[in-house]
């Protein structure tokens, strides 16, 4: 990389680590905590008010990544980290589970996952976009594990009102990233040709990525309503899961480095379709597990989400870096917008499937479903060419 592209990477990449570890934060605690509202002995209702922010998220991740477009990818991000603010403090002054549903409707309206990502396309080449991809990923990755060991003594200090009130300064941290750390856009050239915003659904390898990433949402929503519980009963405590899922994290990432090898040997899409295959293995091997009545060992489940995380975190960081290159180059917000949509939709849908898979069929119906929607998105992606590009390149 080059300085330049360095530091639009690092800095682009603590804008997402800040606004999701504020996110992360309070997901662990969010139901025990929500108890303590008027309206918190509401099943339904905490568990709607959890989910309202994926929802918020998938209806404006493509309008706002078409804004980033027209008005300026920087203006757009400081605009929705402002709305993410202010819905942390509505969530941190509420006195009902109605504020904190509303609160988390704020929050998803901050969606500025499209132009912080395409803001980073804007600034790398593409012969390094993946590795800058990848520094998102592993930043998120970083802030879920920072997250898991921090939230409860967090909660137990401030409850939520300091958590969303955590959240709301390093969403305005973000905003100062984005002003002072980030290097200038790139000018806009408004006479070249305008693509239509009808070529982000028209274009099949578009298309193909979009069901990615929706397909690997669901299953990791998914998965995590289950594997808590099984790592219970193959006695690790919950309150020492992070001792488990922050070995698994760290040893991925650094097995990441043989994606990029295989990038520079041109073989993007070799890691692609054995990212997804892992996926697919880590499903299958916990169906069979659970269905046979066994109990999987903690150092088995270890491996297995080790393996899970590999693929998760290689395809984090090809699919968007592919989204970027194939789209128009003045739609490329919004077709990030779109892939962040169907990346909002697998997050709802993973965690309302999974909770009903597992009422009604148990762990295995659930991974065996799992499984079975990582064989379909294997079979979709199969004929992706990445090195097709998107019309104003």
């Amino acid at each position: 990389m080059t300085p330049h592209e360095r530091r639009a990477s690092i800095n682009l990449a603590l804008i997402f680590a800040l606004r999701m570890l504020g996110l992360f934060l309070v997901l662990p605690v969010f139901a025990l905590e929500a108890r303590k509202y008027p309206g918190g002995d509401d099943p339904a209702l905490v568990g709607l008010a959890m989910g309202i922010y994926g929802l918020t998220q998938a209806f404006l991740q493509l309008p706002l990544g078409l804004a980033s477009d027209r008005l300026g990818r920087k203006r757009v991000i400081v605009i929705g980290l402002l709305v993410f603010a202010g819905g942390s403090l509505v969530a941190a002054l509420a006195d009902s589970i109605t504020g904190l549903l509303v609160g988390r409707a704020l929050q998803g309206a901050g969606a500025v996952s499209a132009a912080v990502t395409a803001l980073l396309a804007d600034q790398t080449r593409e012969v390094v976009r993946t590795k800058a991809m990848a520094l998102v990923g592993i930043s998120i990755g970083l802030m879920f594990a920072v997250a898991l060991v921090a939230a409860p003594p967090l909660a137990a200090w401030g409850g939520l009102p300091g958590l969303f009130g955590l959240t709301c300064a390093l969403a305005l941290a973000g905003i100062a990233l984005v002003v002072w750390g980030v290097p200038p856009e790139p000018a806009r050239h408004h006479d070249a040709p305008r693509a239509p915003l009808s070529a982000v659904w028209r274009h099949a390898d578009l298309l193909r990525l979009n069901a990615g990433v929706f397909a690997l949402h669901t299953v990791q929503m998914a998965m995590w309503v289950a594997v808590p519980a099984l790592l219970v009963r193959a006695g690790l405590p919950k309150d020492a899961h992070w001792q488990l899922y922050l070995p698994a994290l760290v040893l991925s990432i650094v097995a990441m480095g043989g994606l990029f090898a295989m990038e520079r040997r041109g073989r993007l899409r070799a890691a692609l379709l054995l990212s997804i295959a892992l996926v697919l293995l880590v499903q299958l091997a916990l169906a069979l597990l659970t269905a046979g009545g066994a109990l999987p060992s903690v150092a088995l489940l270890g491996g297995l989400l080790f393996l899970f995380f590999c693929g998760f975190n290689m395809l984090e960081a090809t699919q968007p870096s592919l989204v970027s290159r194939m789209a128009p180059d003045n739609l490329r917000g919004a077709a990030l917008g779109a892939y962040n949509t169907l990346q909002s939709l697998g997050l709802f849908a993973g965690g309302a499937l999974g909770g009903a898979l597992v009422k009604w069929a148990g762990a295995p119906g659930l991974f065996a479903a799992t499984a079975l929607l990582a064989a379909l998105w294997l079979a979709i992606t199969w004929p992706l060419k990445p090195v097709a590009r998107g019309a104003g390149h």
